[in-house]
């Protein structure tokens, strides 16, 4: 059975979560930074998949609610093109449309501060690693949804914008 990575891909920090494939549940894992380069989040990716066993990755892709693909749906396929070159695991394409929103839901609001107002600025970052996490939890048990119905996300494996589809792979 193979294990997969999801990945919540931000602006600032990465989410991961983990899963076997016959699961229904995902866990998350950790939040990391993004690096200042796709290859240096490559690096940390590979070593973080080689710690847990993963054999494959789910990457959310931010659709408009529409269902179109705009600038962050080009960046996060662009992205994980660089992940499938640099790890040589499997790459899919979820779509990730309100998986934030469902993960802001299961884990609550951030808490008050210390005093009683509002969250100091420790308590935000990890209140946004914790929805981070959460959200990419929220994307691979999406992606074993699919799975359980015969579906699966996009393989990416080929250079530029086009990903291979479902039906390309048969």
């Amino acid at each position: 059975m193979t294990r997969l990575l999801g990945i919540d891909l931000g602006t600032r920090r990465v989410g991961l979560a983990i899963a076997e494939e016959g699961d229904v549940r995902a866990h998350p894992l950790a939040t990391i930074p993004r690096r200042r380069t796709a290859a240096e989040d490559v690096a940390a990716l590979a070593r973080i998949a080689a710690a847990n066993g993963v054999g494959e990755l789910v990457v959310g892709l931010p659709l408009d609610m529409s269902g179109a693909e705009g600038a962050m749906a080009a960046e996060a396929r662009q992205w994980a093109l660089a992940v499938a070159r640099g790890t040589d695991l499997p790459v899919r394409l979820r779509d990730e449309r309100l998986s934030s929103h469902v993960a802001e839901a299961r884990v609550g609001a951030a808490g008050r501060g210390r005093a009683g107002g509002p969250p100091g600025p420790t308590r935000r970052a990890a209140h946004r690693a914790r929805v981070d996490r959460e959200a990419a939890a929220v994307i691979l048990e999406d992606e074993l949804e699919a799975r359980r119905h015969g579906g699966r996300g996009e393989l990416v494996t080929a250079p530029g914008p086009r990903a291979t589809t479902n039906e390309e792979e048969r």
